[in-house]
C-alpha cells in the first residue's frame, strides 16, 4: 500500500505545483467575494485506496495479507461559513473500493482469498481551518468525524467463510484527517485535497465457527484509507 500511496501523494503534488504556475506574484484577484456567503455549494470527482488493520487474539506469526486496489468516489459538498478561518462542511459521498485478504495455512487458492468489494455511502462532517487567502489560492487543513454504510456488508448472510462469504458490519464509524490548497479560478473555485480515513469501529462478522482458519484469530478489523479528491465549487 506504501508505494500505491506515495503515487496517490505524488499524483496531488503535480497537481498543486501545475496549479501554482498558473497564478503569478501579483494576481489579479479572482471571484474576490466568493467565500462571502454563509453557504456554499459544490461537488467532489477522486479516487481512493482502502487498506484493513488487524488485531489478532494470538500473535501466531501468520498475519492476513491485503492487496489493495485503487477505487474511486463522486461526492456532494455543502460548506457553511463559520469566520474567515472556520468553515464547517457535510459532504455526502459514494465510493467504491476492492480488497483482497490472502490467509495463511491454505494450499487451496479458493480457501486462502477473499475477495472484498465494498461500496460506501459516506457521510463526513468535517470542521476546515484554512489560512487568510494568498491571492488566488488558500491552504487548509481539515478534520472531522463520519458515519457510513457497507452496501457489500454480506451482514445478513446466512453463510460465512466456509460457503466462501466473507462478512462485514454494514454501519462502520470513524473519523478522517486531510489537508488541501484552494485555488480561485475566474469562474470557480479548484480544490486537490488528500485524505486519510480511520474506521473506529470493528468491521468483521466471525464465523459461526469459534475455531474458524479465517475469522477464529482475528480480534478486530478495521478499515484504514487514503483518498485524493477534486472539489469544484
Amino acid at each position: 500500500m506504501k508505494c500505491k500511496a506515495c503515487s496517490l501523494l505524488f499524483t496531488l503534488l503535480f497537481s498543486v505545483c501545475y496549479a501554482f504556475s498558473q497564478f503569478n506574484d501579483d494576481p489579479i484577484i479572482n471571484i474576490e467575494n466568493y467565500d462571502k456567503p454563509f453557504l456554499n455549494y459544490g461537488y467532489s470527482l477522486g479516487f481512493n485506496q482502502y487498506d484493513f488493520q488487524f488485531e489478532y487474539k494470538n500473535d501466531i506469526g501468520q498475519d492476513i495479507l491485503v492487496n489493495t486496489t485503487f477505487g474511486f468516489n463522486v461526492g456532494l459538498i455543502g460548506e457553511m461559513r463559520v469566520n474567515k478561518f472556520l468553515d464547517v462542511r457535510f459532504e455526502p459521498n459514494l465510493l467504491y473500493t476492492q480488497r483482497t485478504l490472502g490467509f495463511p495455512g491454505f494450499d487451496n487458492e479458493n480457501d486462502a482469498l477473499r475477495e472484498i468489494r465494498s461500496t460506501y455511502i459516506n457521510f463526513p462532517l468535517i470542521l476546515k481551518i484554512s489560512t487568510l487567502r494568498f491571492g488566488n489560492w488558500k491552504p487548509f487543513i481539515s478534520g472531522g468525524v463520519y458515519t457510513a454504510i457497507n452496501l457489500g456488508s454480506e451482514e445478513d448472510s446466512l453463510e460465512d467463510n466456509s460457503s466462501g462469504t466473507f462478512r462485514m458490519r454494514k454501519s462502520v464509524n470513524g473519523y478522517e484527517l486531510g489537508f488541501g490548497i484552494e485555488f480561485y479560478t475566474e469562474y470557480f473555485k479548484f480544490t486537490p485535497t488528500i485524505r486519510g480515513v480511520f474506521a473506529l469501529t470493528n468491521e468483521i462478522i466471525p464465523d459461526d465457527d469459534p475455531n474458524s482458519p479465517w475469522t477464529g484469530n482475528i480480534e478486530a478489523m478495521r478499515t484504514r484509507g487514503i483518498f485524493i479528491s477534486f472539489i469544484f465549487e
